[in-house]
């Protein structure tokens, strides 16, 4: 018989470079659920209890918020992304339409 284990992306972030690649992989799906799902994942990777620590949350309510189910705040996602170390930036998209001043 073969065992199996299931598959937790937690278990392979073990460096700010692999979380960085994972959340950016996520934020480019542009899925709420799937962004909010992956700062969770990394969050476990830290450890929640550290996280929760640094944000100043409860484990309960981070589990809750980052589980994918919510929509959590802004500010509770700002507030755990700075926990985990991770900064957002602002870069334009290729070719957006700029509406200009009239004359």
């Amino acid at each position: 018989m073969v065992r199996t284990t299931t598959f937790d992306a937690a278990d392979y972030l073990d460096s700010p470079e692999m979380i960085a690649e994972y959340l950016t992989e996520a934020f480019e799906s542009e899925d709420p659920a799937l962004i909010t799902k992956a700062i969770g994942t990394v969050a476990r990777a830290k450890g929640m209890s550290i996280v929760a620590e640094d944000t100043g949350l409860s484990r309960e309510n981070l589990y809750r918020a980052l589980g994918g189910d919510t929509k959590p705040e802004f500010a509770t996602v700002l507030r755990v992304l700075h926990a985990l170390g991770i900064s957002l930036v602002a870069q334009p998209r290729a070719a957006i339409r700029v509406q200009l001043p009239r004359a």
